[in-house]
């Protein structure tokens, strides 16, 4: 279906496995303000469906007793598998409040005033999915992940806003910048305002500018992100926690496409595409009052969640592989047994967490395994950097400020080597080491402080 203004797309992936190819199921509403309503799932949508009455929900009810996101289902190799988003109401299936429950079909589910009937209906012919592996420098194997590419490739040949929500670690700024790269605005600048890095008092002016004067300390005049981003793409990460007495400014702006510097008069014309990104839930940051509705509708053109990688199969030993080499481990492969050990944790701090613990381990060799023992100390032939090493195990520093020590060296080391592979380029060497553009010049200015980026 087209992607239109003012609709509302989302995009959202829960892990799954496979799913009954033989059988697909339709919700009917058969008591209640909503009687007659429906919904079909065959198991081919790439998303988990939301029921609510926030226009977020591709299965949309009007009972003011149901929450705006009340609850998710999802076709799953099972049946059904139905799950309270924290309700105000509870859900409920024959007859029994449920969290997260298994349905099969016959059920009756109540949602605030409604009951909604499972049955089972003939299955429709499977589509087809993608075989792609990675969305611009995005990577992922998975079906979680598959799932996400055709609607990033069609976002990435539109120009309208986009919400791009997950946990902390998922890569959610990657994947806006490869939505960036991959679109008619590749040339123009991609720019990225973090709402939690700016000092309160400097929010305005870094989102809008700000005249010569126009406060103590502003000697000059100077450009906000909006005119810096003029011609490319502004995100605006972290966009739950923008203050509230920001957000009609921020909506102005976007609707308006022109912004007023603080201190200044005029309007200054700006042509961006904006995303944001978010950790929080947006619809309860609405509901509590915490997020302005207007400009919540106004962003979420386009939505995509991206999955944790504890619900990503198969992507850790894919991501781990990629790591090793992108970091420099091309001299042998990376260990099988870490990557079974990798394939077993929980990555609470989710693709990050991996990319750091795979530059650990080149760096530290088996002391990443945080072994006290000197013996398990490599020789330089065993692991890159074991001078710095053996130099900060004899300082005996605590474990944070030794591990830190070393994992600067790495960094400083990895940086001058990429960008000299790539003649000084950041752009190119960003690009080749398979993480955002920003952070990568965070590590290059902490390791030459001062220092000029050559575009």
């Amino acid at each position: 279906m087209p992607i239109e203004e003012g609709a509302s797309t989302v995009l959202q992936s829960r892990p799954r496995g496979g799913f009954n190819a033989t059988a697909t199921f339709r919700l009917r509403v058969v008591e209640g303000p909503d009687a007659g309503r429906e919904f079909v799932l065959d198991g081919t949508q790439p998303s988990r469906v939301l029921i609510g009455t926030s226009p977020a929900c591709a299965f949309r009810l009007s009972d003011r007793q149901i929450s705006r996101r009340h609850a998710s289902i999802d076709v799953v190799p099972e049946g059904l598998r139905l799950t309270d988003l924290g309700s105000t109401n509870g859900t409920w299936a024959n007859g029994l409040c449920v969290f997260d429950v298994r349905l099969h079909g016959g059920e009756l589910v109540r949602l605030g005033d409604n009951v909604l009937r499972v049955e089972v209906v003939a299955m429709p012919a499977e589509h087809p999915t993608t075989l792609a592996m990675r969305f611009g420098r995005l990577v992922g194997a998975s079906p979680e992940m598959r799932r996400l590419y055709p609607l990033c490739e069609r976002l990435a040949a539109t120009d309208v806003p986009v919400v791009i929500e997950g946990e902390t670690g998922t890569g959610k700024e990657l994947l806006a910048e490869s939505i960036h790269e991959e679109s008619a605005r590749e040339k123009g600048p991609f720019v990225v305002f973090d709402c939690t890095t700016v000092a309160a008092n400097l929010l305005e002016s870094t989102l809008f500018g700000h005249e010569r004067g126009a406060f103590t300390g502003a000697v000059a005049a100077r450009r906000g992100v909006f005119e810096q981003a003029h011609g490319g793409t502004l995100l605006i990460d972290e966009i739950g926690d923008l203050d509230a007495s920001l957000q009609s400014k921020l909506l102005r702006a976007i609707e308006r496409n022109e912004v007023q510097r603080v201190g200044g008069e005029k309007f200054v014309r700006v042509d961006v595409r904006v995303m944001a990104a978010t950790r929080r839930d947006l619809d309860k940051e609405v509901q509590a009052g915490r997020f302005r509705d207007d400009l919540f509708y106004r962003l979420a053109v386009a939505r995509i969640e991206l999955p944790p990688l504890r619900e990503r199969r198969g992507d850790v030993q894919v991501l781990g592989r990629y790591f090793w080499e992108q970091l420099g481990g091309t001299d042998k492969p990376i260990p099988e047994d870490l990557l079974r050990r990798f394939e077993e944790y929980g990555w609470p701090g989710n693709v990050r967490e991996l990319h750091n613990a795979i530059a650990r381990r080149l760096a530290l060799g088996d002391l990443a395994a945080m072994e006290r023992s000197r013996a398990l100390d490599p020789a330089p032939s065993q692991a890159p950097g074991a001078d710095v090493i053996k130099e900060t195990l004899a300082m005996d520093l605590p474990f944070p400020a030794a591990r830190q020590r070393v994992m600067n060296a790495f960094e400083r080391g990895y940086v001058e080597r990429v960008l000299a592979k790539h003649g000084g380029n950041v752009v190119r060497a960003a690009a080749a080491s398979g993480i955002a553009r920003r952070y990568f010049y965070v590590i290059k200015s902490r390791q030459r402080p001062g220092g000029q980026e050559n575009e």
